[in-house]
């Protein structure tokens, strides 16, 4: 095998994310190469205010892949795109895609469009997000024309302090909690869950999920990404990751 005749994705990841490369590699497997770029560091900022700043930030970003000849690009940050609403992310994908010469999309539209494959119309979200993102997060994806029925909040850390606030880090978050916070609620049965976000690392829990219920729909930012990625550039080749393969199998 030719390891440079292979397709090429490139990926945008926020600089603190420890999550995205590592699940695009295991994700993807041999097929393709991944290229990544980060966004800056915003000292000082809130959490809002940098979600705006990757948005504005973001053509030149990818600009710095240069002469780098990439097949597409994601943008692995689905916080960012929560806050351009279903029509302008997609608008906003369209204006990129434009600019760079390749496909670029971000996680959410890839997700979408995933959920548009699967006739998934049903979403529970199992979200790390403090609750003022995660409420962006589900309108998000009511504006989209998708039921919401549910939220199934994941925090890095419960609160130990009196005021009974909870810590949320997304980067944070451990299989474990994930695991637990799941079993502590009864799921539709017709609902697919939709882990939010591209920093919570969710391999290893959808793997114990898939095993449990493998009549449901499972789809994470990365995921969804990786499948769009692959179907993107035409790859024929059996899907590297068994979640991949799950996903693809379904029909997608």
């Amino acid at each position: 095998m030719d390891l440079f005749s292979l397709p090429r994705l490139g990926v945008v990841v926020p600089p603190e994310n420890p999550t995205a490369e590592p699940e695009f590699n295991h994700l993807l497997g041999a097929g393709m190469n991944v290229y990544t770029a980060r966004f800056p560091v915003t000292p000082g900022a809130g959490l809002r205010a940098m979600l705006e700043t990757y948005n504005e930030v973001l053509p030149a970003l990818l600009g710095s892949f240069g002469a780098l000849r990439l097949d597409a690009a994601v943008v692995a940050c689905s916080a960012s795109h929560y806050l351009l609403e279903p029509d302008g992310d997609r608008a906003f994908c369209e204006e990129l895609s434009g600019r760079a010469g390749f496909p670029v999309y971000s996680s959410t539209q890839a997700i979408l469009a995933a959920c548009e494959a699967l006739g998934a119309t049903r979403l529970t979200l199992v979200s790390p997000y403090e609750p003022w993102l995660t409420d962006t997060s589900r309108a998000f994806w009511e504006r989209a024309g998708l039921t919401v029925d549910g939220v199934v909040s994941v925090p890095a850390e419960e609160a130990a302090a009196p005021d009974g606030d909870a810590r949320y880090d997304p980067y944070a978050v451990t299989t474990g909690t994930v695991l637990r916070r799941l079993r502590e609620r009864e799921l539709p049965a017709g609902t697919a869950l939709l882990f939010t976000g591209t920093g919570m690392g969710t391999l290893a829990a959808l793997t114990e999920l898939a095993r449990q219920e493998p009549h449901r729909t499972l789809l994470t930012s990365n995921l969804a990404s990786a499948w769009w990625a692959r179907r993107l550039v035409g790859e024929r080749d059996e899907a590297h990751h068994p979640l991949l393969r799950r996903l693809e199998g379904a029909g997608v």
